[in-house]
């Protein structure tokens, strides 16, 4: 029972996703645009000593990153946002609140994992990559961190319009401290979520390498991030102090 109730509440989710064109436009387009457009712009650009590829590589690097980030936060934040009202509806249905919170999570990973894939994809056609598989795997790592950032930034932000600006201005500002392009030591590009990952899809890319210590620390941002995003759907879903109210008075209805 509990299977069918979670395959209605992820066929529900992605309905919900891909039921926007906006969405879906999105989700196939971005991902190309951006890399090309970061490409283009980067080659305009003197080779800087301090960087480890070309200026067009390093600035098509970039892009699938940016993009894969900023759409999986997207999708993050919407399903908070989308879930205030319509979870709490769904529990009163019989529901249970893990349940309702496997779907979405499970929502989130179906399609971080198709814009991951149109991203490496998109990014391995245009720049000769070393370890296709490996840059999948950081692009969808970097699309889990950001669509976790979505999910808190759709609890403390819950309008979809001033949700979505401050998290593609905070995916902008992350992924150029981050990119390479700075020949600076920013210690505070360090704790942005796409710092770790940028590395690693830069070595994925250039020479196949994989540091442990980048990819530990993109481990540890995404179960900070998890456990975060959990107490941030709760409370969203009133399903813990602050909260228990609403969902109190649910049941007594």
């Amino acid at each position: 029972m509990e299977a069918r109730k979670l395959s209605t509440g992820v066929r529900a989710g992605t309905r919900s996703f891909l039921r926007e064109p906006l969405n879906v436009v999105l989700l196939v387009v971005l991902p190309l645009v951006a890399i090309e457009v970061y490409g283009q712009a980067m080659a305009s650009f003197p080779q800087m000593p301090f960087m480890e590829a070309t200026a067009a590589t390093t600035g098509r690097i970039s892009g699938a990153l940016f993009a894969t980030a900023f759409l999986a936060g997207l999708l993050g934040l919407f399903q908070v946002i989308s879930a205030r009202e319509a979870d709490r509806r769904l529990l009163v249905c019989g529901f249970s609140r893990p349940t309702l919170l496997a779907s979405r999570l499970v929502t989130i990973l179906a399609v971080v994992a198709v814009v991951a894939g149109l991203a490496a994809v998109a990014l391995t056609a245009s720049v000769q990559t070393a370890r296709p598989l490996v840059a999948f795997g950081v692009l969808a790592a970097a699309g889990v961190t950001y669509s976790l950032v979505g999910v808190l930034m759709g609890s403390l932000v819950p309008r979809e319009l001033e949700g979505s600006l401050v998290l593609v201005f905070l995916a902008d500002v992350d992924d150029f401290l981050s990119s390479g392009m700075l020949d600076a030591d920013v210690a505070l590009a360090k704790a942005f979520p796409l710092y770790h990952p940028h590395h690693l899809l830069r070595s994925a890319v250039l020479d196949g390498s994989v540091s442990a210590d980048h990819a530990l620390w993109t481990g540890v941002y995404v179960a900070t991030l998890l456990v975060l995003a959990l107490v941030a759907y709760l409370r969203a879903t009133g399903g813990v102090a602050g909260g228990a109210t609403s969902s109190t008075g649910g049941s007594d209805r």
